[in-house]
């Protein structure tokens, strides 16, 4: 191939994912806009863990960048679907036929592993955490729930573990297109414990071990996941 071919091909590749990039937008857009109608709902949805029905505001602005930033986290969670299909369609030019037809198959698995990602962080991770810094020194501090800082945390943790969620399907990418050997990483599980201990440490708000575990633990269960679905990314078998 001549270096113009390559040139061509490049800009060519460009286009495309300017082109994706731009559908995957217009979604994010759209849903942002038909969150923003329901906003005042999903506030109160969010705000069900902390089992408070108002919030405080301490500025002028606060109360439209709340409703906002609400509008804008459901949007990009409603978009997911059009924004992994873009993907998708991105890709698919260089999957084989059979790598195609395996990729059309996890599709709703992953749709279905963000969805449960945000789900456990909802009903499970978000209780124990805002229960936690709540009564955090209550003898001596009365916590008001301000809108915007409120918001912003649980937006973020939710949005946050439904993509941690997501990563079975990164470990069979990796071992699908030869980034990684699923035999190297079969080998590397004693690193991969403390590497969840210390991510669980990390985006845990709370620094009891207690909350750390329930992040660590399906962590690491989605890492022997992904090894699973690595059997299946065309690389070779590793005993487990």
């Amino acid at each position: 191939m001549s270096e113009r071919d390559k040139e061509l091909s490049l800009v060519q590749h460009l286009g495309e994912l300017r082109n994706r990039l731009m559908v995957a937008s217009i979604a994010v857009v759209i849903t942002t806009v038909i969150a923003f109608v329901f906003s005042v709902d999903i506030i109160r949805f969010l705000m069900v863990p902390a089992g408070v029905s108002r919030l405080i505001a301490l500025s002028p602005t606060e109360n439209f960048t709340t409703f906002m930033r609400v509008s804008l986290f459901s949007g990009i969670a409603l978009a997911m679907p059009v924004i992994l299909y873009e993907i998708y369609m991105y890709i698919d030019p260089a999957l084989h036929p059979h790598e195609r037809r395996f990729a059309l198959r996890l599709g709703p698995f992953v749709l279905l592993l963000f969805v449960t990602g945000m789900a456990f962080c909802y009903f499970v991770l978000l209780p124990n955490a805002i229960k936690f810094l709540i009564n955090f020194g209550s003898d001596v501090i009365d916590n008001q729930l301000r809108a915007s800082e409120y918001i912003s945390f649980v937006t973020t943790f939710i949005l946050g573990v439904g993509l941690v969620f997501e990563v079975p399907v990164i470990i069979y990418g990796l071992v699908r297109v030869h980034v990684v050997q699923r035999s190297w990483l079969a080998k590397q599980r004693r690193y991969v414990v403390v590497i969840v201990l210390i991510i669980g440490a990390i985006i845990t708000p709370t620094p009891d071990p207690f909350n750390q575990t329930l992040v660590a633990v399906p962590m690491y269960l989605l890492f022997e996941l992904g090894l699973f679905l690595a059997r299946f990314g065309g690389g070779p078998r590793a005993a487990s």
